[in-house]
């Protein structure tokens, strides 16, 4: 019987070295209580006495009541020609009081010798007083081997002495780290497939990162050739190009190497930790993340969808909701009857797929996507363009213009943006002034202002995300602009669009779709 696989998360220490990741002490405090819910077996929470934030995450981790992860703090060997019990370093990962302590040593003898300007004699021994002054004084201690997959290639039989010491001080778990992030797969079978012959009776563990683009692969090719424990962060945040990504490594491990993991059973869980630990983060989350990500089962070519919707497996490699994912048709110019069908079916929109007048709807589309108009991230709009050109719906209100002015007043320091709407909703005319900082915010406030008296459900609309991007940039200030606007009613959050030439345009069409989903929303309820 195949060991489990023990799940060790550095996403709060080793991943807020990535290049724009930030987590205030809150925010990680609720991150490891995250982590805890999924079932991960360790939480290194950061570095004692690096920051005053990691401080101030152990002091009050101390109060969290987690039902499964042990809370460990990472740190260091002692300084060379210093007594354990003397180094302020390692009393301070005393001091912050967690079950377990991780700390790195040195494996490489370059490192040894030309960074910490010592023997590789006092080393080993700087290995072994650390681990066991820990260990000694109550601690589980896991040994993170730094650069052991270079240091191996350099001179393994050193390599292999530096783990040797950590196990004569106590430690609980050997891991060994490909820090640089260049090791490939055969080379991380080969040396895992000794070091864990070589220690038969102590787990080994696999830290990768992902320099060359291979950070899931030689962890799992790691916990092939025998490791039981394996770090990484989720989303693979960290340093450089980041850290081995577990939201990727534990799908892996459970649905397809069939290894048994303590947070299997949260599977369906893990989309919603991506996104949850991403917006701790401060960090937009990635479409693409294998698993995870909204494009991971999203069709966009017609024989795709076709196949898809016929045969869920023949485009899927497991089924969305095994985590916490879900299919999504995206419809293009490269879309046909079948995906159109599927995606009216998805917003739930009942269409005839006999109607003649999907086969203009379908040219219809096209034609808007040459113009610009981009539908993949905006239901909203395409609903509403389904149900004008299949269903004959009318506007909920008809412009008759609209006008934007921005001016700057010099002695108060500000820019203030004007917007004049005028809109004739069923026989009245309703003509509206609203004032915001900026162009959007002005045109927003006026036209929920125009039309609030006759629907005023529209008011609990918020726009939470306004993105822009130019096509076709080579033609400079006459570029086609694509506005793609968010909105939410503190219930549903849905996407609309809007393309011109014209940035204020843009914007007007996807408020617009905005507010007339929100209507047919209410409407269908």
């Amino acid at each position: 019987m195949q060991a489990p696989i023990k799940i060790y998360d550095t996403t709060l220490r080793d991943g807020t070295q990535g290049e724009g990741v930030s987590f205030t002490v809150a925010g990680k405090l609720r991150v490891a209580e995250k982590l805890d819910q999924f079932g991960i077996d360790y939480i290194e929470g950061g570095w004692p006495g690096s920051n005053p934030r990691d401080m101030a995450f152990f002091e009050e981790a101390q109060k969290l009541k987690l039902k499964h992860a042990k809370i460990a703090a990472f740190g260091s060997t002692r300084r060379a020609k210093l007594k354990a019990e003397a180094d302020p370093q390692l009393q301070l990962l005393l001091d912050a009081n967690t079950p377990v302590v991780t700390i790195f040593g040195k494996t490489w003898l370059l490192h040894v010798t030309e960074i910490l300007r010592t023997t590789a004699e006092e080393n080993l021994k700087m290995i072994e007083d650390s681990v066991r002054f820990l260990t000694e004084n109550g601690r589980e201690v896991i040994y993170d081997a730094e650069h052991f997959f270079d240091g191996y290639c350099d001179n393994p039989e050193y390599a292999l002495q530096t783990l040797e010491a950590a196990k004569r001080g106590g430690a609980i778990n050997l891991t060994l780290c490909d820090t640089n992030g260049g090791k490939l797969v055969s080379e991380m079978n080969e040396i895992v497939s000794k070091v864990v012959a070589h220690f038969p009776d102590t787990p080994i563990g696999i830290h990768c990162h992902n320099d060359s683009g291979l950070g899931v692969a030689v962890s799992l090719a790691g916990i092939e050739s025998g490791a039981t424990l394996v770090q990484g962060t989720i989303n693979g945040v960290g340093e450089r190009n980041g850290n081995a990504n577990l939201t990727t490594i534990i799908p892996n491990l459970v649905l397809k190497m069939k290894r048994v993991l303590n947070c299997g059973e949260n599977l369906t869980k893990l989309r919603d930790l991506s996104l949850f630990v991403d917006e701790m983060a401060n960090r937009p989350s990635d479409n693409n993340a294998p698993f995870v990500g909204p494009a991971s089962f999203a069709h966009k070519g017609g024989v795709h969808a076709d196949a898809a919707a016929k045969v869920k497996h023949s485009y899927e490699h497991i089924e969305p909701e095994l985590v916490g994912n879900r299919t999504r048709v995206l419809v293009s110019d490269m879309s046909g009857r079948s995906s159109v069908m599927m995606k009216a079916k998805e917003i739930g929109v009942d269409l005839d797929a006999r109607s003649p007048e999907l086969k203009d709807f379908l040219a219809e589309l096209k034609e808007l996507e040459f113009k610009g108009y981009g539908y993949e991230a905006a239901d909203a709009s395409f609903k509403l363009l389904l149900n004008r050109f299949l269903k004959g719906k009318k506007d909920d209100f008809e412009l008759i213009g609209y006008r934007v002015m921005v001016g700057h007043q010099t002695a108060l320091k500000r820019t203030v943006s004007e917007a004049t709407v005028q809109v004739k909703v069923g026989d009245e005319i309703h003509h509206t002034v609203a004032e915001a900082t900026g162009p959007v915010g002005a045109l927003d406030h006026a036209l929920r202002k125009a039309i609030s008296p006759v629907f005023p459900e529209i008011m609990a609309v918020e726009l939470i995300d306004y993105k822009v991007r130019i096509l076709e940039s080579q033609h400079g200030a006459d570029a086609i602009i694509r506005v793609q606007i968010e909105s939410t009613d503190g219930n549903e959050i849905w996407g609309t669009v809007g393309a011109s030439d014209n940035i204020i345009e843009a914007t007007w069409e996807a408020l617009v779709d905005s507010v007339e989903y929100k209507i047919l929303l209410d409407s269908e309820k």
